[in-house]
């Protein structure tokens, strides 16, 4: 219940707007990768990372199924976004642990997530490959 009334809170359009500030093309790539000629340039246009990540959770009996994720326990799904620099970019929440990382992807660039053309964030096994932007 606190969880997701901090959830509720951090995503809060107050708090979001005030806060938080998504990459932009113009924003210069992290020294670390750009001075780096092992690294450079397979992380050229690279914004940064995410993963889906699961939280335990105690759901009301009905929701238990829903709830269950690919362990055999009670979780939320989110998914997060990072920089280099690891700070959090975007966070989505809300999801039952049976929601693939791919279908949270899939949401929150249907929803308000915009990778702009040409860029891109490093993902693991779990998200789809694809070249464009989703367009609502």
């Amino acid at each position: 219940r606190y969880f997701r009334l901090m959830c509720n809170a951090l995503t809060s359009p107050e708090f979001f707007n005030e806060y938080v500030r998504l990459p932009s093309t113009e924003d210069p790539p992290p020294r670390y990768l750009s001075g780096n000629p092992k690294l450079w340039p397979y992380f050229k246009n690279c914004l940064g990372a995410m993963d889906g990540s699961h939280i335990a959770c105690t759901p009301s009996a009905e929701d238990h199924a829903n709830s269950q994720n690919q362990k055999g326990f009670l979780s939320q799904n989110i998914l997060a976004i990072c920089s280099f620099s690891m700070c959090f970019l975007y966070v989505l929440t809300g999801w039952e642990g049976s929601v693939t990382d791919s279908f949270l992807l899939e949401d929150a660039q249907f929803t308000d997530l915009c990778i702009p053309q040409g860029y891109y964030y490093l993902g693991d096994a779990g998200f789809p490959i694809c070249e464009t932007e989703m367009k609502a």
